[in-house]
């Protein structure tokens, strides 16, 4: 039984495809030299090839780095190259790791260059053994093997970015942070501000606020209450919806006019310690942030997970 279990368990391949708008020999010069190959792959923070005699198989090293001293090391080798009559290029390989902190043992996989009138189907599929058991297992399931698949279809997409747009990898992956910093930090804002004060709370100043922007004391609370679950769902979606845009403009211009409202009705509280003022044109300063930094990011979404053909 658990034998059946483990095998259910991680009978699931990574498949990533993306279309790059490219020549095949830039392509693969990219994908296909260890220094050029580090740079835009998420996955792996070196690679580096062995020497090897004519005849062999062309072996090399890689390791990844997770941060607070901790590094994964592992090889590999390639199998084979193969190119079709019809320009279809395809590259095997197999690979390990005999470091204890890794959870993959050994694994093998591909990559294939098909031209067509558009441009280069970039495709990877790979697959591997865990270690540690049905505990390791059940972790790959869940959260490793969901993570390695994301991480190679936004190297993917970081890869067509540079290609394409002559966007460098290093500045690719600061645009993103960048990116990702200011979304998660609106959404928190609107999220805390909707729950704490307005649910959690009920804060007085709130109250106030209302009252003098014209809400009659009988619906005080129904009313801020409303805004705090507007405020959650809001932060939700801007969360939720990563690459949409229209979050963003509309909490710029719910910042302002927010802001000229307090300016208008409470605006005592324009002195305040924690100013409505600093606040809300903070948030649309971050919104903007994002704006501008939220074109051309890479996004996992910009790829093919399954492959079309069926093939594996």
């Amino acid at each position: 039984m658990l034998r059946y279990l483990l095998i259910a368990i991680t009978n699931m391949s990574i498949y990533v495809e993306i279309l790059v708008r490219s020549n095949l020999d830039e392509l693969w010069e990219k994908t296909q030299e260890p220094k050029l190959h580090q740079r835009w792959d998420l996955r792996f923070s070196e690679i580096e090839y062995l020497l090897r005699n004519p005849g062999e198989a062309q072996k090399f090293t890689y390791a990844t780095r997770l941060g607070v001293g901790v590094r994964i090391e592992g090889s590999g080798e390639s199998t084979g190259e193969h190119n079709d009559s019809n320009g279809q290029r395809t590259s095997a390989l197999k690979f390990w790791s005999d470091d204890p902190k890794s959870l993959i043992v050994v694994g093998s996989g591909y990559w294939k260059y098909i031209p067509t009138s558009d441009g280069i189907r970039f495709i990877t599929w790979y697959d591997y053994r865990t270690r540690f058991g049905i505990l390791g297992a059940i972790s790959d399931r869940l959260i490793f093997r969901p993570l390695m698949g994301w991480a190679t279809a936004w190297s993917f997409d970081r890869l067509r970015l540079w290609i394409e747009k002559g966007i460098t990898p290093e500045t690719s992956r600061e645009k993103a942070l960048a990116y990702a910093i200011s979304r998660l930090s609106i959404a928190f804002v609107w999220f805390y501000h909707g729950l704490v004060p307005k649910l959690i709370n009920r804060n007085g100043d709130e109250l106030k606020m209302l009252r003098d922007a014209g809400i009659a004391s009988s619906e005080l609370m129904r009313a801020v209450s409303v805004l705090g679950f507007l405020e959650i769902c809001f932060a939700l979606m801007i969360a939720i919806f990563w690459k949409s845009r229209w979050p963003l403009w509309l909490t710029v211009a719910a910042m302002l006019s927010a802001t000229l409202g307090v300016a208008i009705t409470s605006p005592n509280y324009l002195t305040a310690a924690f100013d409505p003022l600093t606040l809300n044109l903070s948030v649309a300063a971050l919104a903007v942030v994002c704006l501008f930094n939220g074109r051309n990011v890479p996004t996992a979404t910009n790829c093919l997970r399954r492959s079309p053909d069926g093939e594996q």
